[in-house]
């Protein structure tokens, strides 16, 4: 392929050759004007002395051509899963690329779109085929982009900030894999919070839709909460409406939501939804009975005070027992107090009582002490801190409370020094796991230097003290939890007292736990997801060899092994192959992960549709096509013609090229050039003279 053209290239600036020839030009006239011999002569000798000037060259150029470049988009979302959308889609492939492969002068790019059925399914929240329409072309020139073509059901998402990159690029066709005049169903969570309170209600507004537009009557949504059994509601097709619950744990809350299929549905996936909401407590209301000032008395409060979130009510038994003034108890106090509010109609307010040191005196009666082990049967936590009465007659062992404690005193008060060590079982319990990484579980802590000597009669025994003897003793009592700390030195911690240790922690995590803080069971199983990977953990006291069930959206079942970490965790993962709720059951408990968005707008509207890529394909001068009417040929067209018609789908023809050679010849000789304007003038000088 040659191309050949004719060059100037003046051998003077050019405006100073223009200025000769109009002079020359002038002169030449006014010769003719007055009929002098030899006028045209001299007209014609200017005239080549002009183009000998200018020096006019012949050029050829060999020419190589280029490639024009069409780039094939293949949807993969998972919206192209529904009905023969697939099938098409790769059918269309095929007979795509048989067609283009007969044109030389053509390279064709095939870019397919993120596989929803890979493993990385889960992550695809939104079609970006214009996006990849860019990339695949970012290396090629304008002048070489023949155009593109979309496979696709028509749901494109970057519409928007993807038309302004495809100026100058060509036709932009959309093959679209869907049937016309498709029906569905979809459930949408227009409105729902990230937190909520505990033990309140939080109200979410959800919507169900029959579309195209398609309204009234009433559908069956079914709702489920932290796994447990489903409530079906009745709600009006086609409105807003809201939902209210109660958070009944603090934590994540996870509410599944699903509707019955309508009259027409391309898929059950945008039918149910998921609502994560933290609940996060409001002020926690703690009361602390302390049976005598002490030391240790400080570090209760000041833990407690510290945390803007507690409400303590804290009172302290001032007189001693073997102090006999003959003042009756009621009238100790300058202002009576409200005991029978705190035990009797007030106790379930509070979220944990501590008792430090407390002795039976006569303040409380044991019909109060009744309703604190009620309290803690029906769902409370308490938490006993034992001091050197608790070994004598007049310990609270000795009360109703006594049927809620997990340890009975022996009688016996160790007074030697001990270094508190966290127990085999202490290193798999939340509330001590981590406290200490030594392997017999003593830390680089300061020594306690009393210890109450105790039984356990059930519960864990996560700390031990002198001797190896139970020194914190943790226990489930109905819906309650108790905790038992036989001693009352934990105070020589908060002192720094020979480098102190983690009481902070300890106590921090010891009352979290009794109020059944979620990250704090023993016995759990968590799911948390990132992006599109789900991290399985298992907490359990003991090791649990067997592996968990992990069930899909789309109920697919399979098994997955959990490595044991040793601190009572056991750790696995694995990556979501489409979004949704995700079930992790170990057979006792179970876990939900919700992978991707609420309302993902790859679900958001499933039927196939042309008024997405309308914009892209107007712009571009491209068209629409139903793969359910065949597909359409291919032609190429040049750049000046139209890029779509009836039936038919152009590709630009830009016939570009480099230049791998180029030959210049002149085309009016020096010599030559200089010997013809001397021939004229000479002629027109000889004329001039007759």
């Amino acid at each position: 392929m040659n191309g050949t053209f004719l060059v100037w290239a003046p051998l003077i600036p050019l405006p100073l050759l223009l200025a000769l020839f109009v002079l020359g030009l002038a002169g030449c006239g006014l010769s003719l004007w007055h009929r002098a011999r030899g006028g045209l002569l001299r007209l014609a000798a200017l005239t080549v002395l002009v183009l000998a000037l200018a020096n006019p060259s012949l050029v050829e150029e060999q020419r190589q051509p280029i490639k024009d470049v069409a780039v094939i988009i293949v949807d993969q979302s998972p919206s192209q899963n529904i009905g023969e959308r697939r099938a098409r889609a790769e059918q269309a492939l095929a007979t795509l690329q048989q067609t283009l492969a007969k044109y030389q002068d053509l390279e064709v790019r095939i870019v397919r779109t993120a596989d929803a059925r890979s493993a990385e399914g889960a992550a695809i929240e939104e079609t970006r085929l214009l996006e990849a329409v860019t990339r695949a072309t970012a290396d090629v020139p304008r002048r070489r982009v023949a155009g593109a073509v979309l496979i696709t059901d028509g749901q494109v998402h970057d519409v928007a900030e993807g038309l302004p990159q495809l100026r100058d690029f060509g036709p932009v066709h959309a093959l679209l894999t869907g049937e016309h005049n498709e029906g569905d169903r979809r459930l949408t969570v227009v409105q729902a919070p990230n937190f909520g309170l505990v033990d309140k209600p939080v109200t979410f507004t959800v919507r169900v839709e029959d579309l195209p537009g398609a309204g009234g009557g009433d559908a069956t949504v079914t709702l489920r909460q932290d796994g447990e059994a489903p409530r079906p509601l009745r709600v009006p097709v086609g409105q807003d409406v809201p939902l209210t619950f109660t958070l009944t744990h603090g934590g994540l809350n996870v509410f599944e939501l699903a509707v019955e299929a309508g009259p027409q549905e391309l898929t059950l996936a945008n039918n149910r939804a998921a609502i994560v909401v933290n609940g996060v407590r409001d002020r926690l209301r703690v009361l602390l009975v302390s049976g005598e000032p002490h030391a240790g008395e400080r570090t209760w409060r000041n833990l407690l005070k510290a945390d803007p979130s507690v409400d303590l009510v804290h009172f302290t038994i001032l007189r001693p027992p073997e102090k006999q003034d003959g003042t009756p108890i009621r009238e100790l106090s300058l202002i009576a107090f409200p005991t029978r509010e705190l035990f009797e109609m007030k106790l379930d307010e509070f979220d944990l009582i501590i008792f430090d040191r407390y002795r039976r005196r006569g303040v409380l009666p044991n019909a109060y002490l009744a309703n604190i082990a009620d309290y803690v049967e029906k769902g409370g936590a308490l938490l006993e801190a034992s001091g050197p009465s608790f070994a004598t007659p007049l310990s609270v062992y000795r009360t109703p409370l006594g049927t809620v404690l997990p340890a009975e005193p022996t009688g016996e008060v160790l007074e030697q020094p001990f270094t508190p060590t966290v127990t085999d079982l202490g290193k798999r319990h939340p509330v001590t796991a981590g406290l200490t990484d030594a392997a017999d579980g003593v830390g680089p802590w300061g020594r306690w230097f009393r210890q109450i000597d105790v039984a356990p009669t059930r519960g864990s025994v996560v700390m031990s003290g002198a001797g190896g003897r139970p020194l914190l003793v943790l226990d489930r009592v109905g819906e309650g939890r108790v905790a038992q700390l036989s001693s009352d030195q934990i105070w020589l911690w908060s002192r720094g007292f020979e480098g102190g240790g983690p009481q902070a922690e300890l106590l921090r995590r010891l009352a979290h736990w009794l109020m059944k803080e979620p990250e704090l069971e023993e016995n759990d199983l968590k799911a948390r997801v990132d992006g599109n990977r789900i991290s399985v953990t298992r907490r359990s006291l003991e090791p649990d060899p067997r592996a968990i069930q992990v069930t899909s959206p789309g109920d697919v079942a399979s098994d997955l092994r959990l490595e044991d970490q040793g601190d009572g965790t056991a750790t696995g993962s694995l990556v979501a192959g489409e979004p949704g709720i995700w079930r992790i059951s170990d057979g006792q408990r179970t876990a939900l992960a919700v992978v991707g968005a609420v309302n993902p707008p790859e679900l958001r509207d499933v039927r196939t549709s042309h008024q997405p890529l309308a914009p892209v394909t107007k712009a571009t001068g491209g068209g629409t096509y139903w793969l359910a009417d065949g597909t359409p040929d291919v032609r190429r067209t040049r750049p000046d013609r139209d890029g779509a018609g009836r039936g038919w789908l152009g590709l630009r023809a830009n016939a570009d090229y480099v230049v791998t050679g180029v030959s210049q010849v002149p085309l009016l000789p020096a010599l030559a050039v200089l010997l013809l304007a001397l021939g004229l003038l000479l002629l027109a000088w000889r004329r001039e003279g007759r």
